[in-house]
Parts: structure tokens; C-alpha cells; sequence
């Protein structure tokens, strides 16, 4: 079931005092984090934090009903474009350093699996320094001219030398 709800642009939000309508970008923001506290990824403090809230403004937000069928519909979303689990795995995988530290220095573990926990903590710090120089990005144009002729263009992309950014400068 793909429920679409239009958010109103009757339906609004007190947020730090001003009425916030929930189809602006604003709105929309809060109708995300407050999606994102229900799936217990934000807590209830994070969200009367961010948003200037008291404990007894944020429950009677959650009474609106505009604002429930709005986190209904964007929880929903979430779920199916793979962003609730993606942010989850992500603040799991947060946790897993710790994890990784304690069986490496668990005396009582056996050695394979702390060199497990070894090998798997490098892989970790090392997350984003997989690209080596040696592998550089490329861009490849094709261009499909009809009967079976094509142009393809395959460029290796670098940035410019000093020299090359000068030539290309259009200076008149």
C-alpha cells in the first residue's frame, strides 16, 4: 500500500513560536526528523532540542493529525526508498569499532578470531582510501549515430596543470 499524502498548505506546525506550514521546506524537515524519531534513529530530547520545544509542546504536536498522516507518509517513503535503513545500519555500524576493540583485546577469545577483529578495524580506519592513484576516473561518451556507426569518446579525468588552465581561459 502507497499511501500519498499531500501535505495541506492549511496544515502548520508551532515551531520556536511561529507557525511553520508543513509544505515548506521547514516543515518538511521536521516531518523527516520527526520520521527519523520514530524510527527510533533521534530521540525525543534531540527533536525538542533541535526544534526549541518543550516535552509538553512536543505531545501536542504529536496529537496533530496533519503532522501524523505527514510522518506517516514520509516514514512510509523512507522504508521504501531504503533511507530508514541505511541511516540504521549506519548508527550500528558506528557501534562496531567498540565491538571490534573489545574481542581484539579479550585475552580469552581465540587468536583467529581477534586477528579477525584486527583485519576488520584496519579495513575500518581505512574506509574512503580505497582509491589509489593508480586507478583514475574516466568518462565515456557514447554517441549512437544509427546504422551501427557510434562516437565514443573515453577520457581519462585529471585535473589541469597550471599550464593547461591557462590556455583554456577565455581572455579577449
Amino acid at each position: 500500500m502507497n499511501a500519498n499524502i499531500t501535505k495541506s498548505d492549511d496544515a502548520v506546525v508551532i515551531l520556536r513560536g511561529i507557525s511553520i506550514p508543513l509544505a515548506s521546506d521547514i516543515g518538511g524537515a521536521f516531518i523527516t526528523d520527526c520520521s527519523r524519531n520514530r524510527e527510533r534513529l533521534v530521540s525525543d530530547n534531540q527533536i525538542c532540542e533541535k526544534y526549541g520545544l518543550s516535552l509538553n509542546a512536543w505531545a501536542e504536536i504529536a496529537q496533530n493529525k496533519a503532522v501524523r498522516l505527514a510522518v506517516n507518509a514520509e516514514h512510509e517513503r523512507r522504508i521504501f526508498n531504503g533511507d530508514a535503513a541505511k541511516e540504521a545500519a549506519a548508527k550500528l555500524f558506528a557501534e562496531a569499532p567498540e565491538v571490534l576493540g573489545n574481542i581484539l583485546h579479550d585475552k580469552h577469545a581465540s587468536p583467529r578470531h581477534r586477528i579477525e577483529a584486527a583485519r576488520e578495524l584496519r579495513a575500518t580506519a581505512n574506509t574512503g582510501a580505497e582509491k589509489t592513484g593508480d586507478t583514475a576516473d574516466r568518462v565515456v561518451i557514447t554517441i549512437n549515430l544509427g546504422a551501427d556507426q557510434k562516437l565514443v569518446f573515453d577520457k581519462q579525468v585529471a585535473p589541469l596543470t597550471p599550464d593547461e588552465a591557462r590556455e583554456n581561459l577565455d581572455v579577449e
